[in-house]
Protein backbone atom coordinates (compact mmCIF):
# COMPACT_ATOMS: atom_id res chain seq x y z
CA UNK A 1 0.00 0.00 0.00
CA UNK A 2 1.25 3.80 -0.92
CA UNK A 3 1.34 6.20 1.75
CA UNK A 4 0.21 9.69 1.10
CA UNK A 5 4.03 11.36 -0.06
CA UNK A 6 4.28 8.29 -2.90
CA UNK A 7 0.83 8.81 -3.82
CA UNK A 8 1.85 13.02 -4.42
CA UNK A 9 4.99 11.79 -5.98
CA UNK A 10 3.92 10.17 -8.59
CA UNK A 11 1.06 12.79 -9.29
CA UNK A 12 4.26 15.14 -9.50
CA UNK A 13 2.71 17.39 -6.28
CA UNK A 14 5.91 16.21 -4.00
CA UNK A 15 6.27 18.35 -0.56
CA UNK A 16 5.40 21.87 -0.25
CA UNK A 17 7.72 24.29 -0.87
CA UNK A 18 8.97 26.06 2.07
CA UNK A 19 10.87 29.54 2.98
CA UNK A 20 11.73 30.33 6.59
CA UNK A 21 8.84 32.80 8.40
CA UNK A 22 11.88 35.13 9.01
CA UNK A 23 13.80 35.22 5.73
CA UNK A 24 10.07 35.93 4.23
CA UNK A 25 9.66 38.89 7.18
CA UNK A 26 13.20 40.24 5.98
CA UNK A 27 12.19 39.85 2.22
CA UNK A 28 9.38 41.88 3.03
CA UNK A 29 10.40 44.34 5.77
CA UNK A 30 13.58 45.50 2.68
CA UNK A 31 10.98 46.26 0.41
CA UNK A 32 8.48 48.21 2.60
CA UNK A 33 12.16 50.04 3.98
CA UNK A 34 13.25 50.41 0.59
CA UNK A 35 11.35 50.26 -2.37
CA UNK A 36 7.85 51.16 -0.56
CA UNK A 37 9.46 53.73 1.24
CA UNK A 38 10.78 55.51 -1.99
CA UNK A 39 7.54 55.48 -4.24
CA UNK A 40 5.68 56.95 -0.99
CA UNK A 41 7.94 59.20 -0.43
CA UNK A 42 8.23 60.52 -4.14
CA UNK A 43 4.68 60.17 -5.04
CA UNK A 44 3.06 61.21 -2.09
CA UNK A 45 0.53 58.37 -2.02
CA UNK A 46 0.37 55.21 0.19
CA UNK A 47 1.38 52.35 -2.47
CA UNK A 48 0.08 48.63 -2.01
CA UNK A 49 2.37 46.86 -0.70
CA UNK A 50 0.62 43.22 -0.79
CA UNK A 51 -1.93 41.97 -3.62
CA UNK A 52 -4.54 38.93 -3.26
CA UNK A 53 -6.20 36.17 -5.64
CA UNK A 54 -8.16 34.00 -4.95
CA UNK A 55 -7.91 30.14 -5.77
CA UNK A 56 -10.19 29.84 -8.46
CA UNK A 57 -9.17 32.96 -9.95
CA UNK A 58 -5.73 31.63 -10.63
CA UNK A 59 -6.70 27.67 -11.08
CA UNK A 60 -8.79 29.42 -14.24
CA UNK A 61 -6.09 31.84 -15.47
CA UNK A 62 -4.07 28.10 -14.98
CA UNK A 63 -6.28 26.19 -17.05
CA UNK A 64 -6.96 29.44 -19.42
CA UNK A 65 -3.33 29.02 -20.20
CA UNK A 66 -2.69 25.03 -20.94
CA UNK A 67 -5.96 25.16 -22.60
CA UNK A 68 -5.16 27.97 -24.90
CA UNK A 69 -1.44 26.97 -25.30
CA UNK A 70 -2.78 23.52 -26.37
CA UNK A 71 -4.70 24.41 -29.35
CA UNK A 72 -1.80 26.74 -30.86
CA UNK A 73 0.80 23.57 -30.16
CA UNK A 74 -1.02 20.36 -29.25
CA UNK A 75 2.57 18.70 -28.45
CA UNK A 76 3.54 21.57 -26.16
CA UNK A 77 4.77 20.06 -22.77
CA UNK A 78 3.27 21.54 -19.38
CA UNK A 79 6.85 22.00 -17.94
CA UNK A 80 7.05 24.47 -20.77
CA UNK A 81 4.51 26.79 -20.10
CA UNK A 82 5.09 29.59 -17.02
CA UNK A 83 3.53 32.61 -15.85
CA UNK A 84 5.44 35.73 -15.79
CA UNK A 85 4.11 38.59 -13.38
CA UNK A 86 4.73 42.24 -14.48
CA UNK A 87 5.10 44.87 -11.83
CA UNK A 88 2.58 47.66 -12.98
CA UNK A 89 0.48 50.44 -11.65
CA UNK A 90 -3.00 51.63 -12.07
CA UNK A 91 -3.58 54.98 -13.71
CA UNK A 92 -4.16 58.14 -12.00
CA UNK A 93 -8.48 57.73 -12.90
CA UNK A 94 -8.79 53.47 -13.11
CA UNK A 95 -11.86 52.86 -15.28
CA UNK A 96 -14.86 50.24 -13.76
CA UNK A 97 -14.40 47.38 -12.13
CA UNK A 98 -11.10 49.09 -10.67
CA UNK A 99 -12.36 51.11 -7.67
CA UNK A 100 -11.29 54.43 -7.55
CA UNK A 101 -9.04 54.09 -4.53
CA UNK A 102 -6.59 52.28 -6.21
CA UNK A 103 -5.10 55.44 -8.30
CA UNK A 104 -1.88 55.09 -9.29
CA UNK A 105 -0.99 51.78 -6.70
CA UNK A 106 1.05 49.08 -8.01
CA UNK A 107 -0.83 46.34 -9.33
CA UNK A 108 0.47 42.59 -11.07
CA UNK A 109 -0.56 41.51 -14.40
CA UNK A 110 -0.11 37.71 -15.03
CA UNK A 111 1.30 36.34 -19.04
CA UNK A 112 1.76 33.20 -19.98
CA UNK A 113 5.11 31.98 -20.89
CA UNK A 114 6.33 29.56 -23.02
CA UNK A 115 10.04 27.73 -23.40
CA UNK A 116 12.01 28.06 -26.60
CA UNK A 117 15.30 27.18 -26.67
CA UNK A 118 15.91 27.07 -23.20
CA UNK A 119 14.46 30.78 -22.92
CA UNK A 120 10.86 31.76 -21.27
CA UNK A 121 9.32 33.96 -23.86
CA UNK A 122 6.38 35.76 -23.17
CA UNK A 123 3.06 33.86 -25.29
CA UNK A 124 -0.27 35.34 -26.72
CA UNK A 125 -1.88 32.74 -27.85
CA UNK A 126 -4.35 34.85 -29.46
CA UNK A 127 -1.39 35.73 -32.15
CA UNK A 128 -0.83 33.90 -35.28
CA UNK A 129 1.40 31.07 -34.63
CA UNK A 130 4.39 32.85 -35.99
CA UNK A 131 4.17 35.78 -33.80
CA UNK A 132 2.80 34.21 -30.77
CA UNK A 133 6.30 34.01 -28.55
CA UNK A 134 6.75 37.51 -27.74
CA UNK A 135 10.03 38.56 -29.46
CA UNK A 136 8.85 41.99 -30.74
CA UNK A 137 5.57 44.02 -29.23
CA UNK A 138 3.07 42.58 -31.27
CA UNK A 139 -0.42 44.33 -30.16
CA UNK A 140 -3.42 42.05 -30.82
CA UNK A 141 -6.09 43.87 -29.17
CA UNK A 142 -6.10 41.14 -26.45
CA UNK A 143 -3.87 38.97 -24.84
CA UNK A 144 -4.13 36.00 -22.15
CA UNK A 145 -3.47 38.04 -18.79
CA UNK A 146 -4.75 37.65 -14.91
CA UNK A 147 -4.95 41.58 -13.39
CA UNK A 148 -6.45 43.06 -10.42
CA UNK A 149 -5.87 41.06 -7.62
CA UNK A 150 -7.47 42.53 -3.67
CA UNK A 151 -4.99 45.78 -2.77
CA UNK A 152 -3.35 46.57 0.64
CA UNK A 153 -3.57 49.23 1.15
CA UNK A 154 -6.58 50.01 0.46
CA UNK A 155 -7.58 47.01 1.73
CA UNK A 156 -7.57 46.38 5.27
CA UNK A 157 -3.88 45.24 6.72
CA UNK A 158 -5.07 42.83 9.45
CA UNK A 159 -5.36 40.09 7.40
CA UNK A 160 -1.56 40.73 6.30
CA UNK A 161 1.17 37.93 8.83
CA UNK A 162 4.04 39.77 7.18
Amino acid sequence: MENNAETKAKKGLGEPNVIPTEVIQSQVDNYRNNQLMAINECMGIDDANAIWFDMVTLKKFIADIEKEAYEVDPEVRTEDLGIRFYYAAYPEEPQEPIPADYAKRHTLIMVPTKKKDDLNYDFNPYEDSSHALAVTLEVSGRAVAQNHGALIPPGNSIVESY
